[in-house]
């Protein structure tokens, strides 16, 4: 009997955008990452507003409006093909952009027949990715974090072609003019200082490994395991009334995600530490201390956590049970 295709496999291969072959600056990827973080299923209209104060106070970057108009005609002339099966599509992603004079306001109306494909890559490139996506400098950090993203939960990327990878980053053009031909200046200037941003910004810790054939680098593979942030990113990407008071979603988005790495998977205790305000901030202390190696010579961190959060009782067990 066949086995059935791996659904993760699948996800990754159809993820057309992340994997397009296409060269955004630093800012137009700022800007794409934005607009990933406030599409909305609920929302019957194409025309989402991106509140440029909000994305400056996020990034600490300053955005200009001459600037702006340029990176944003570049978004505009750009052309995704998406391949399948059935057929090769060519699809515009925005209708019109729009800057409202004086208030800050960028209002962009979306291509219906791309949006699919824009949910889809949000759905698999999580909204607490897209806020450290916007805290990377590199251009080349943000596309390299956003390839690893769709393989975390599988722990290592497909095996990359280099050259091919130099396409996916922009560093070789339609016409083959290739930028960094040594491999030595792709290490350098590419893959190392992308790799040092995710591990020091980012959930993920990321390596890569190199194979030769003959004397050339021909494949890299990544390897994507989960990390804890050391700080809390002050942005809030998903809206809902699931936070407890006083908590924004993201919070408790970052706590959910440090009870998944240390396998607190019992729904009920999951269901009781992120409903209650002093445990989700209690968790997020634990990240920053776990980050920052406090508890790195702990045997048992979900026991430890636990016994912190007053839900193991001392000698008798856990008041629920919880891989560790």
């Amino acid at each position: 009997m066949n086995n059935p295709p791996n659904p993760l496999l699948e996800v990754r291969q159809s993820n057309a955008l992340t994997n397009a072959r296409f060269e955004y600056s630093e800012l137009q990827l700022d800007l794409f990452f934005f607009m990933l973080s406030k599409l909305r299923k609920t929302q019957e209209s194409l025309v989402y507003q991106l509140n440029i104060k909000e994305l400056s106070a996020l990034t600490g970057k300053q955005y200009h409006l001459p600037y702006l108009l340029l990176a944003t005609e570049g978004m505009m002339s750009r052309v995704f093909t998406i391949t399948t099966e059935k057929s090769v599509k060519q699809l515009s992603m925005f209708q019109r952009i729009e800057y409202l004079t004086g208030t800050g306001i960028t209002e962009i109306k979306l291509s219906e027949d791309i949006l699919p494909h824009l949910f889809h890559l949000k759905d698999n490139f999580t909204s607490y990715g897209l806020a450290a996506a916007l805290r990377l400098s590199s251009k080349y950090a943000k596309r390299i974090y956003q390839l690893c993203s769709q393989w975390k939960d599988l722990g290592e990327t497909k095996k990359y072609d280099v050259q091919d990878l130099k396409k996916t980053l922009g560093l070789i053009d339609d016409k083959g003019n290739e930028k960094m031909k040594q491999f030595g200046q792709l290490r350098s200037f590419v893959l190392d200082p992308a790799v040092k941003q995710i591990n020091e910004h980012t959930e993920l810790h990321i390596s890569y490994q190199l194979e030769k054939v003959g004397r050339s680098f021909k494949n890299i593979v990544f390897t994507v395991k989960p990390q804890a942030l050391a700080d809390t990113i002050p942005f809030d990407l998903v809206p809902g009334d699931t936070a407890p008071a006083g908590l924004a979603p993201h919070q408790v988005e970052n706590a959910g995600r440090l009870l998944a790495q240390l396998s607190i998977i019992t729904p009920t205790l999951v269901a009781q530490i992120l409903g209650n305000a002093a445990h989700v901030a209690a968790c997020n202390k634990f990240a920053h201390d776990l980050k920052t190696g406090k508890h790195t010579k702990t045997h048992s961190l979900s026991g430890l956590l636990l016994t912190i959060l007053g839900l193991k009782k001392t000698g008798n067990g856990p008041l629920f049970n919880a891989q560790s």
